[in-house]
């Protein structure tokens, strides 16, 4: 059984016998993407985790995508009447459209077990452990068989608009040079499966010798890295030239660690 963000008002706290629980089939996963509180922000989805897996993309509060003011929203490219139901109800319709995605992206939407999503953002909940991590969506019972009777919350980010999976990575670059310079840098992933976009890991003071870590959430699997494209910009017409390199880049993927 497959819960799209289950309604929250009337169904928040009650018993089991009126709302979903994962006693209600042998296998219960459910996407969480509007459990922000009914009074005053409007959540419609139940925020508990009721089943056996239960994923909240995006923390499962605030969607990528539904902030866009009201003309862009209702003048959808999907239609009026589509962009009509999201301006109303963005969030809560996002759970429909993951799902849709995740059947045509078998490898998408890895969900990371975490205790909340401040956790999902810090290295505690990466890379997914040995048996894996579970998928989002349709594919979420090919980890059936791993389940016990307790309630798994997992963690993962999406897209702003379709192709909504995104797959994650830990990068780490180490900068050589001779002098210290404020700017930012970005990196591009380069693989047997395609290649990336760029990628911001650090905007700052960029300090030779130092290393700089962040978790990039690329639009695509790359499957085997082969290479990384590595930019830097101090945003401003330096005379002085400044110069900055990469010593050395770590990449690790989420999936397979």
């Amino acid at each position: 059984l497959s819960g799209l963000d289950p309604a929250q008002p009337y169904f928040q706290d009650t018993p089991i016998e009126v709302r979903l629980d994962k006693s209600d089939a042998e296998f219960v996963d459910v996407i969480h993407t509007d459990i922000a509180p009914t009074i005053p922000y409007l959540g419609f989805g139940i925020s508990t985790a009721i089943g056996h897996l239960d994923f909240y993309p995006n923390g499962g509060e605030e969607m990528p995508g539904c902030d866009k003011n009201a003309l862009s929203q209702i003048v959808d490219i999907d239609g009026i009447w589509e962009g009509t139901r999201d301006f109303v109800a963005c969030n809560h319709l996002r759970s429909y459209k993951y799902y849709s995605d995740s059947i045509i992206y078998s490898d998408g939407f890895l969900g990371y077990s975490c205790d909340s999503y401040d956790d999902f953002e810090t290295e505690s909940c990466f890379p997914c452990p040995e048996e894996g991590c579970p998928n989002m969506g349709h594919f979420a019972d090919k980890f059936k068989s791993q389940i016990n009777n307790d309630t798994v919350k997992l963690y993962l980010n999406t897209a702003e608009s379709k192709d909504f999976p995104l797959w994650r990575y830990k990068v780490t670059v180490t900068l050589s040079g001779t002098r210290k310079v404020s700017g930012y840098v970005n990196i591009a992933l380069y693989g047997s499966d395609g290649n990336t976009r760029q990628h911001q890991v650090f905007q700052g003071t960029l300090q030779p010798d130092n290393s700089y870590t962040s978790f990039i959430d690329a639009e695509i699997n790359v499957g085997t890295i082969t290479k990384v494209k590595f930019l830097w910009n101090n945003n401003w017409i330096n005379l002085t030239l400044p110069k900055l390199g990469a010593a050395t880049i770590t990449v690790q993927s989420g999936e397979t660690g």
